[in-house]
């Protein structure tokens, strides 16, 4: 079932029940930092930015018509659709609006309409990760559909995720590519359940987006460009929102089972934060503090990079690892672990 929010913080009574209150104590020092409150001024700059934008890219599109320098036109509008999806992502977080309605409104609008993304689809999935990061019977980012990320998964592995597992490191980036149509696919069909909120209005405005888009395509550009077009906006699209989550939990420690640490040590032991400055905060749309993030996940994105040496400090001061690395070693460190885990598929072909 859909939730009307994502995963909210544990409340300091319900978290003193794991680990005798460290997350409790925790939220006291970050909520007395201030850092829970809300950042209006920040939303409404960050929003209309992306907004113009994304704008931009289209009448850029029109304007460049047909010429193949429409495919920079694709490349750019690829970043925009990403910087759109980080935003729906922050909305479904409440960390823009405090209530239900505008928060599913606003969600809808810039996921269904704008870009193509199935919100509704989205939020459920996204919720049951938090809940439940890198484990993999709960946590739907660690399904073996493609690839497998253990080698428990990788020996009962089956079909497609089989045969992709032997070499999934070498095949990772480019999978990515086919990210954004597995996206929009995804969405679409998860109007089959019928636990989806608001399936009639999902599908209608999947189904605007999708007229509009190819409309605009086969209005503007003759066949070839438009295919041209098509394939190039939506591979980087994908592509580009492959890189922005691929290091949070990729590599990190799995959880089975019966496995389920105490809320802190669930968030922190499985994600991986990412060092860099402010191009790092923007190109990773602040997900680059996921720790942070999975510790509070309705805190405003400005506020994660201020929360972090406090979080840094208090697990050292309770003996909780935190792993941080630069962009390019959280690549490495994923597909490293990416190449380990399908060991036992090559193994099996000797």
């Amino acid at each position: 079932m859909t939730t009307s929010a994502l995963v909210p913080e544990p409340s300091p009574t319900s978290s003193r029940r794991g680990a005798d209150g460290d997350y409790a104590r925790l939220l006291r020092r970050v909520s007395a930092a201030g850092l829970m409150e809300r950042r209006p001024r920040y939303y409404a700059i960050r929003l209309s930015l992306v907004g113009l934008a994304f704008i931009g890219g289209w009448v850029a599109f029109v304007l460049v018509g047909d010429s193949w320098w429409t495919l920079a036109v694709a490349a750019f509008l690829a970043v925009a659709f990403a910087q759109v999806a980080l935003v729906m992502h922050d909305v479904a977080h409440r960390q823009v609006f405090r209530t239900r309605r505008p928060t599913e409104i606003a969600g809808r609008v810039v996921g269904n309409a704008g870009i193509g993304l199935g919100y509704g689809w989205w939020q459920d999935k996204h919720t049951r990760h938090h809940a439940n990061p890198n484990h993999e019977e709960l946590d739907p980012d660690v399904a073996p559909d493609i690839l497998v990320w253990s080698q428990r998964q990788a020996r009962s592995s089956r079909g497609l995720a089989r045969i992709i597992g032997r070499a999934q490191a070498f095949l990772f980036f480019p999978l990515l590519l086919l990210e954004g149509l597995n996206l929009h696919v995804a969405g679409v069909r998860a109007l089959r359940r019928r636990s989806l909120k608001h399936r009639g209005l999902e599908g209608g405005l999947l189904l605007v987006h999708a007229i509009a888009y190819l409309a605009a395509l086969a209005v503007v550009l003759p066949a070839d460009k438009a295919v041209a077009f098509f394939v190039v906006h939506q591979a980087l699209f994908g592509l580009y929102m492959g890189c922005i989550f691929a290091p949070n939990h990729k590599g990190m420690p799995t959880l089975t089972g019966d496995e389920r640490p105490d809320y802190l040590r669930r968030q922190v032991l499985t994600s991986r934060n990412v060092r860099g400055g402010t191009f790092t905060d923007i190109a990773l749309g602040g997900l680059n503090y996921q720790i942070e993030h999975h510790l509070f996940p309705s805190m405003p994105t400005p506020n994660l990079r201020r929360a972090q040496p406090i979080v840094r400090a208090y697990c050292a001061e309770i003996g909780v690892a935190y792993h941080e690395t630069g962009l390019i070693s959280s690549y490495r460190e994923a597909l490293k672990h990416l190449h380990e885990v399908g060991a036992p598929l090559r193994a099996a072909d000797r």
